[in-house]
């Protein structure tokens, strides 16, 4: 957004199992406030909330929302280990964190790999290329269509 570098990255406030946290982050200057969502009924509430502002004329209470249908998001998710508890999956996240805060590599934007893809063949960030092929797209279907 402001084309400067985050100082921080780990954002704390909205880790855990909580079904909605939220956390304001300052961005040069900028509050941007973020909400982190598990469930789609969660999800479900807190973009009706939003839609309820943008009606009435008000700023959105949040710049970001991240939705993850699984509780924990993907340590929680269908393709994990038989032993899915809530314990495990912090167990799994706490292991993830720690291990990410150990790496001296940690910013996608700054992986001599990613910077090449872009540089050789994606070209721009944000561009067209990169947009049809890294974004996903979804459409209205028939439930009753084979």
């Amino acid at each position: 957004k402001t084309g400067q570098p985050l100082d921080q990255i780990d954002f704390t406030p909205v880790r855990g199992l909580a079904d909605t946290k939220t956390a304001a982050v300052p961005v040069s200057g900028t509050e941007i406030r973020v909400a982190v969502v598990h469930g789609l009924s969660n999800a479900r509430e807190i973009l009706s909330t939003v839609r309820d502002e943008l009606k009435a004329g008000k700023e959105p209470s949040y710049h970001f929302i991240e939705v993850m249908a699984c509780r924990g998001g993907c340590v929680g998710g269908g393709g994990q280990p038989i032993e899915n508890s809530l314990y495990q999956r912090f167990k799994r996240a706490n292991g993830l964190y720690t291990e990410d805060a150990g790496l001296p590599l940690r910013k996608s934007h700054e992986n001599p790999e990613v910077a090449a893809l872009y540089e050789k063949y994606l070209k721009n960030p944000g561009g067209e290329k990169s947009h049809h092929l890294l974004h996903t797209h979804y459409h209205q279907r028939d439930r009753h269509a084979v």
